[in-house]
């Protein structure tokens, strides 16, 4: 009898897991709103997947959000303009670009104590990973189209690598080399990771101007954003090949992809973020669009929950000026 019970249990969970993410009728609804403070523009989120919190850069400061309960609980501040944040649990530090000073600030992840400031020979810092293969910092520098090498150990700057255009998002493969988006050249070049030099590039036709950037490590797919064509690009990896394009808002700027529930979510500033689900490798469809807020346009995912967050601010009806007192989390749930 305990077995059959056993039996029937392991069956209901494996239709109820199907039903959940098998299916293509999963939608995300909002669940609430996180008001933030401060009043200046926003870009990249990260998160720290250890220990669950999540990195909002914002003007001079980065907000810091626990996870678990969805509330601020520290600010990492007096920077000059900060854009991304690369997380090191190996070395329990946190690593901010400052794109106004040219610099990257270190952080400590229990604290959020700022422990040192590199300066760096990029111009422009931007986009910013770590590398577990080559256990480095690489920072993607937009305006003089090259990429900063920091050791995690020394901190400090051990190289640079030009990159032929100036760059956006980037990913870690895990596999001994780094995506890395081209903007103004719509390729996507391959960093490997021990020469730490660009060994190749994919042209991304019909794909231009890509932005954002995410990689499936199961099936060695990339998903590239690109805001010329208002499209996703998926890739094969190894090839280059162009497996499928579609359709997405306009002003995309980051995507995500969740490998537990395979969707794929497309953050975009003209207030949608369109969801896709991939049904096998080489197989993907639109799912769902979710009207967001205009200039919603960066994301962060939660893969223990499977929530997703993006940051925005309300607009004066008409300009680019922020409402005071408006900056917020948009928190989407899986219904």
């Amino acid at each position: 009898m305990k077995k059959c019970f056993l039996f029937f249990c392991v069956v209901f969970f494996l239709i109820a897991s199907t039903k959940v993410f098998g299916q293509t009728s999963v939608t995300y609804v909002l669940e609430k709103n996180i008001p933030l403070p401060g009043d200046d523009g926003y870009d990249f989120l990260a998160i720290d997947s250890v220990n669950h919190h999540l990195y909002i850069t914002h003007g001079t400061i980065v907000n810091v959000v626990d996870l678990s309960t969805e509330k601020e609980i520290a600010e990492i501040s007096d920077m000059k303009g900060v854009h991304g944040v690369a997380i090191d649990n190996e070395t329990n530090r946190g690593f901010i670009t400052d794109g106004d000073a040219n610099a990257v600030i270190v952080f400590d992840l229990n604290t959020f104590k700022k422990v040192v400031t590199i300066p760096i020979t990029g111009k422009g810092p931007d986009a910013i990973l770590y590398d577990p293969s080559s256990k480095k910092i690489l920072v993607f520098n937009g305006d003089n189209n090259s990429a900063s090498v920091i050791d995690p150990i020394s901190l400090s700057q051990t190289g640079s690598i030009d990159l032929g255009g100036a760059p956006e998002f980037a990913v870690a493969g895990g596999n001994g080399k780094i995506y890395n988006n081209v903007e103004d050249k719509s390729v996507l070049n391959i960093i490997d990771s021990k020469t730490l030099m660009v060994i190749s590039s994919f042209l991304l036709a019909p794909c231009g101007k890509p932005t954002g950037l995410a990689f499936d490590v199961a099936n060695n797919r990339l998903f590239t954003t690109c805001r010329l064509n208002k499209g996703i690009t998926i890739l094969d990896a190894t090839t280059g090949n162009v497996i499928m394009t579609l359709p997405i808002g306009a002003g995309v700027d980051a995507v995500a992809y969740d490998p537990i529930t395979k969707l794929i979510f497309c953050s975009c500033g003209d207030g949608t973020t369109t969801v896709i689900k991939q049904e096998s490798a080489d197989k993907y469809s639109v799912i769902q669009i979710i009207n967001t807020q205009l200039k919603a346009k960066t994301i962060a995912l939660d893969t223990k929950t499977h929530k997703i967050y993006l940051s925005v601010a309300d607009r004066v009806e008409g300009t680019k000026k922020i409402v005071p007192g408006t900056f917020k989390l948009l928190v989407y749930r899986m219904q």
